[in-house]
This record gives structure tokens, C-alpha cells and sequence, in this order.
């Protein structure tokens, strides 16, 4: 089988030579690139010839894939799919696997680290400082005793739990099920209508499909309070951007942090939260942390050598 790793996944080249050995001695020939190159035509040129590709979050539209007749299993560094043309795979018997759970702790941690900072106004007064100023009059927030709304109870709506029970929170969710677990920490599941209402912060962790597209609308941000605070760290386009622009500019919200967009970061400089009041702007980062990348290493070579063993 010819394995291509198409990025460098945040692993050093002397990691990947002992990977090359490693499969050269299964019989197996392996290459690896240390750059990121999003360019239809080098993802083509990488992947071409490869039965097994290694990727993360980059965009593997039918365009490139159809490109690519050995094409037949993606070990896919990443929490999410929606980058990756999965109606095309499954037509061509392409498998696909994702590396859940790698990042749970690390997206977890960042909306906890945005919600104070909005809170306390860390960024804010980082500037104030700068500017040879004092705090005047601020008085900040504090997490304990906030009601949070947590969109979406899977493993790090559930993980992002966890840590705002040690934080004194009073929590209250919204997911299409309800789980055992989530409950049996005393979470009181209730419409999405009733989190935007009685929230204090929401918080978004909820994957991007057909029915999550733009769930967050001007309807429902109309129904938060000219106090709370919205935090995405989930997928961009669960939310209707300018909504929430226009929620923030008009004040019908007090704050929000967004570490996800409709692409992926650059963003344009014309994008709506740039300019928005008290927005906090992060390029993707939640899932980016030492011990998650080498985590999701392990986990995708782990993926890798499991394919191998039930189709070789």
C-alpha cells in the first residue's frame, strides 16, 4: 500500500522517518510532506497515487478526490468531516475515519478561558494597560453562580461541563438526546428556546450539519439577555454571522468569543466581527495544544495499522 500524509500534523521529521520505517518494514511505502499546501492542484499532486491518506482539516472536495483512483481510506486528523466530500466516498468505497476525541480537553479549556476572559475583560484591559491607563471603574464578573447553556451534550459539551460544576456553574443543555450521564450531574436538558432565554453564557458544541446551519438566528439571539454572553467554539457556520454582529453592535448581547468562522482563518477584513462590540477572535486554535496534536498523532497512525491488519 502506498500511505501519504499530505501535512506535517505538528509532527517532527524524525517522528515521521520512524514512521517510514516502520511501514517500509510492513512492506508498505510511505511519504510525508512538512508543509501545508490547500492547492487543489498539489493536494492532486500528493495524493494521486496514494491508496492511504493522512489529512486534518484540509478540504478534500470531489474535485481533488476523483483525481485520486487508489483512493481507499482516509485516516482524517480531525474531529469533524464537513471539510471532506463524504457523499462522494461513499460512492467509491472510500473509508473514512475521524480521530474523535483527541481534542476534547483542549476545545474544552479555550470556551472556559473565553468565558472568563470576557468576563473579567482580560483582552480588554491587556489594551487599557498598554495605553498607560487604569482600570477606572470596571468591576468584572465571576463565573460562579453563572447559568451556562450548553448547546450540544456530546464529549466536550459534556468535558466543558465537568469544569463549569468545579466553577460553582448552575448548568442547564439542549441536545437532541438526552444523556444519562450528562443528567446524573444534576444538567436540566430544556428547549433551545429556554437556553437562550435563562442563560447567562452559551455555549456552542454542536457539530455543522443540514439541521445546525444558522440554528443560532436573529430569532433565537433575540431571546438572550442584554447580558449574556455567546461562545463558539464549534463550527462557524451554526451561527448566522451577522446576526450575531448585528446583536452585539445593537446591544442585545453583551459579549461573545468565536474561535471558529465560515472558513477557515484568514478571514476577510471585511468579516462582520471585526468590527463588533466586545467579540473576542481566535484563528481556530481550541483543538491546537501539544498534548492534543501528539494525542491525535498516535490516534491516526493507531487508525492507520488497524486498516492495514483487516484489509491486507
Amino acid at each position: 500500500m502506498n500511505i501519504t500524509c499530505i501535512e506535517p500534523l505538528g509532527i517532527p521529521k524524525e517522528h515521521f522517518e520512524c514512521l517510514k520505517a516502520h511501514y517500509n518494514d510492513m512492506g508498505h511505502t510511505f511519504e510525508y510532506y512538512m508543509d501545508r499546501n490547500e492547492t487543489h492542484e498539489e493536494l492532486v499532486k500528493r495524493m494521486h497515487n496514494a491508496d492511504i491518506v493522512i489529512v486534518s482539516n484540509i478540504n478534500l472536495p470531489q474535485i481533488v478526490l476523483q483525481q485520486c483512483p487508489q483512493l481507499k481510506y482516509l485516516s482524517v486528523a480531525f474531529t469533524g468531516l464537513d471539510h471532506i466530500d463524504l457523499a462522494y466516498c461513499k460512492n467509491n468505497s472510500i473509508e473514512v475515519q475521524n480521530a474523535a476525541g483527541y481534542s476534547t480537553t483542549a476545545v474544552s479549556e479555550l470556551a472556559i478561558g473565553m468565558m472568563i476572559d470576557l468576563l473579567r475583560e482580560i483582552t480588554y484591559m491587556n489594551g487599557i494597560i498598554r495605553e498607560g491607563k487604569s482600570r477606572g471603574t470596571l468591576l468584572g464578573r465571576e463565573l460562579k453562580g453563572k447559568t451556562i447553556g450548553i448547546i450540544g451534550t456530546g464529549a466536550i459539551g459534556t468535558a466543558t461541563i465537568r469544569l463549569l460544576l468545579a466553577f460553582g456553574c448552575n448548568i442547564i443543555a439542549y441536545n437532541r438526546s438526552q444523556h444519562e450521564e450528562v443528567k446524573s450531574m444534576g444538567v436540566k436538558y430544556t428547549t433551545i428556546e429556554n437556553v437562550l432565554k435563562e442563560s447567562d453564557i452559551v455555549s456552542l458544541h454542536i457539530p455543522l450539519t443540514e439541521d445546525t446551519r444558522g440554528l443560532i438566528n436573529r430569532d433565537l439571539l433575540k431571546m438572550m439577555k442584554s447580558t449574556s454572553l455567546l461562545i463558539n467554539t464549534a463550527r462557524g457556520p451554526v451561527c448566522d454571522i451577522d446576526a450575531v454582529a448585528d446583536a452585539l453592535n445593537n446591544g442585545l448581547i453583551a459579549g461573545a468569543a468565536f474561535d471558529v468562522f465560515e472558513h477557515e482563518p484568514p478571514i476577510p477584513y471585511t468579516h462582520p466581527l471585526l468590527t463588533a462590540k466586545n467579540c473576542i477572535l481566535t484563528p481556530h486554535i481550541a483543538f491546537a495544544t501539544q498534548e492534543s496534536f501528539s494525542e491525535r498523532a498516535h490516534m491516526v497512525f493507531k487508525h492507520v495499522d488497524e486498516w492495514l491488519d483487516r484489509n491486507c
